[in-house]
């Protein structure tokens, strides 16, 4: 049986619990901004190579990368990973309105042109 989402979301609740690793829980998000970095580089890296397994394993640890961060906000009352989660999928269905609205778009520019049409609108430009 594979694992879920939530089996990883959990993993990170123990990892940075009473009993759980003292590096993770040490960290902060400032401390964490070069492991991001580092993370994003090699899935570049990855991807530029056109390596499969390596990109694989790299977007695993940029994801951990995401998941840790959301645990520290967890713990810090900020937000959770399903705040996080809800936030992409409203902001999606939002900028693509020529998918999940009644807007028309033919081409990947014209689709590219709505997004930053809605985005202009969120952001009240």
């Amino acid at each position: 049986m594979k694992n879920t989402f939530e089996d990883l979301v959990e993993t990170f609740a123990v990892l940075r619990g009473p009993n759980g690793c003292p590096w993770d829980k040490k960290q902060t998000h400032e401390t964490l901004i070069k492991n991001l970095r580092e993370e994003s580089e090699e899935l570049i890296v990855a991807i530029e190579k056109k390596d499969p397994e390596n990109m694989k394993e790299e977007l695993g640890d940029v994801l951990l990368q995401v998941l840790l961060h959301a645990q520290i906000a967890k713990e810090e009352g900020l937000f959770t990973i399903e705040d996080v989660i809800q936030g992409l999928y409203d902001k999606l269905h939002r900028r693509h309105p020529h998918v999940f609205g009644d807007i028309k778009a033919a081409s990947a520019e014209e689709a590219l042109a709505v997004w930053k049409e809605m985005k202009k609108k969120e952001k009240g430009h």
